[in-house]
């Protein structure tokens, strides 16, 4: 049996920021917005062309709230990978996504973290061939 992620919950304060962010500065597809009813929608954003989303789920209760930007306990949770890191990196910077580093070049590529619009931290990475 074959078998992949389709898609991971990331915990958002509100459905439209959440997209606007990862639609607009992040360069993602919008793949779905459906209306669930009792203010619930199924939203699914991910980068042109990937196999895996990633669901919105806006928090529903406190717990949920408590969680919202430190998902992975405040470490790197997330690896967007890129096929070329200057041209994604600068067009980041331009739409106003905040890096913690200067872009570094290590034995597994090029690599730098950043921060989505609630705090969780990503790499943004170009892997060596």
């Amino acid at each position: 049996m074959q078998k992949h992620i389709a898609c991971f919950a990331l915990v958002v304060a509100d459905y439209d920021e959440a997209i606007d962010f990862y639609v607009r500065k992040l360069g993602f597809e919008l793949r779905e917005d459906t209306e669930l009813g009792d203010g619930k929608r199924w939203v699914l954003v991910a980068p042109r062309g990937a196999q895996t989303s990633i669901l919105l789920a806006r928090a529903a209760d406190d717990a949920q709230r408590a969680a919202i930007g430190c998902q992975t306990g405040g470490r790197v949770g997330f690896f967007l990978h890129t096929d070329d890191f200057a041209r994604d990196h600068a067009a980041m910077i331009a739409n106003g996504v905040r890096f913690l580093e200067a872009p570094r070049h290590e034995p597994y590529g090029v690599v730098a973290v950043f921060e989505d619009l609630y705090g969780n931290r990503w790499d943004l990475l170009e892997p060596s061939a």
